[in-house]
Order: C-alpha cells, then sequence, then structure tokens
C-alpha cells in the first residue's frame, strides 16, 4: 500500500509539474495575444487597448487611471476595467498607489534595455538546451510554428504573426526540457509581452523577425548550440530596436 500510495503521489506531482508549466506558457501566450479578437474576455480586450496606448506613448507615464472615466470611455461597466487594470499591474505597466489608485509605471528606457537584456540570455539558454535535447516531436512542431509564422507574414497579419510568435517562442522554451529555465523565461516574457507586441507594427519587421526565426530554426535543428544561442541572442536584440523605432516613430507623429 505505501508502495502503491508513492507511486500515485509521485504521478501527481508530475502531473502539478506538467499542468504548471502549461499553465505558464498559455500565460505568456495570453499577454502575446490580442485577445480581444477571437474570443476573449471583455477584461482581456481592455487590457489589450490600454497596453497598446501606454506602450505606444499616448498614456504617457505617470498618467493616473481612473475606473470610472475607463468604463465610460469603453462603454463598459468598472468590473472589466478593474480586472484589466489588475492584469497590467501584475506585468508591471501600472503601478497601484494609496487608496487603490492606478498610474501608468514609469519604465525607464535604461529598465527597458536591462529587461530585455535578460530576455536575451534565458532564451539563448532555451536555444541553446532546445539543439541538443529537443525530441523529433518537438522538432516537427517547431517546423509548423515556423510555417504558420511564415503564413501570418505573408498575410501581413500584425496580430496574428504576434500570436505565432509567442507560440513558436513558446516551444523553444519546452524544448529546453529545463522546467526551472521554462518558468524564469516565461516571467520575463510575460512583463515585456506589450514591448513585443508592438514591435510588429513598424515597417518590414515582421518579414526580418521570420528571417531570424529561419535561421534559429536551422542551427536548433543541425543541433548547432552555440549558434543557436548567438542568434536568439541577436534577435532579442533586434526586437528591442524595432521597439524602440516603433516608439520614436509614434512620438514623433503626435508631436
Amino acid at each position: 500500500m505505501d508502495t502503491e500510495r508513492s507511486q500515485v503521489e509521485t504521478s501527481s506531482e508530475a502531473d502539478m509539474e506538467v499542468s504548471g508549466r502549461e499553465e505558464g506558457r498559455l500565460m505568456a501566450l495570453r499577454f502575446d495575444a490580442n485577445l480581444g479578437r477571437q474570443g476573449g474576455t471583455r477584461a482581456d480586450e481592455l487590457r489589450t487597448r490600454i497596453a497598446d496606448e501606454i506602450t505606444s506613448g499616448l498614456i504617457p507615464p505617470g498618467t493616473r487611471l481612473d475606473e470610472v472615466q475607463l468604463a465610460e470611455r469603453f462603454d463598459v461597466s468598472r468590473t472589466p476595467v478593474r480586472e484589466a487594470l489588475k492584469q497590467l499591474s501584475t506585468i508591471g505597466l501600472v503601478s497601484r498607489g494609496a487608496r487603490r489608485t492606478m498610474t501608468v509605471a514609469e519604465i525607464s528606457s535604461a529598465q527597458l534595455d536591462q529587461m530585455f537584456e535578460l530576455m536575451g540570455e534565458l532564451e539563448a539558454t532555451c536555444a541553446r538546451l532546445a539543439a541538443v535535447k529537443m525530441t523529433s516531436e518537438d522538432r516537427a512542431r517547431i517546423e509548423r510554428a515556423h510555417e504558420i509564422c511564415r503564413e501570418r507574414m505573408r498575410q501581413g497579419d500584425a496580430v496574428g504573426y504576434g500570436e505565432a510568435n509567442a507560440s513558436f517562442h513558446a516551444i523553444i522554451y519546452a524544448g529546453s526540457h529545463n522546467p526551472y529555465v521554462v518558468e524564469a523565461t516565461q516571467q520575463i516574457r510575460i512583463r515585456l509581452a506589450p514591448f513585443r507586441k508592438a514591435q510588429f507594427y513598424t515597417p518590414d519587421r515582421m518579414a526580418k523577425s521570420f528571417e531570424e526565426h529561419d535561421h534559429i530554426v536551422r542551427a536548433i535543428l543541425r543541433a548547432d548550440q552555440v549558434t543557436a544561442a548567438d542568434i536568439v541572442r541577436e534577435h532579442i536584440v533586434a526586437a528591442r530596436m524595432a521597439y524602440a523605432n516603433f516608439f520614436a516613430s509614434v512620438k514623433s507623429g503626435a508631436d
């Protein structure tokens, strides 16, 4: 009986670990995607719209976000607004102050550089491990995800490409077969998701991103750890630069 109980407990713990990793993966996809487009809740849609306005600079840092005003603006009740702001607070775009006040967080260019730098190192680690640890099923998944990115790029679908891009990277994370690395990578990805999404609104970024993906896939499939890690690191640097260009273009247009 003790042996059976031990086996059951071990199996349960394994199931919980897999479930936790899957939940983290879905959360990363959830924050990357424009869920308001297909089947997302009203709070999801509001979160996406407010995040887009924050990352584009339309709502500048330090701006107080009033639930009543936002509810009136978007013609909704305060409940989805409150939930949307809670989600934005979770990823650091919104700061919670005294008396439940919410303001747009101050995130400096230097802080973004540091977060993207960390993102690059963690994703490079995932790619390096994936190059030698991916199973045949993992490799088939990344090739399929790469093809979906190609389709979205050819369609000029920035939102769809962003979703496909999130799936592509999640497969690399999972392919590392190291749950601790996966968890750490997902957490910083969730924090940077709105900024990474915005990059695809710059001209030619989808095409360049896909080309970078192509080099990543080739390196992983030939089990070239060093090249896979180097290209992924450069890919994240390019994403940071693309967001900077997007933000600058929006700011210039506003001026």
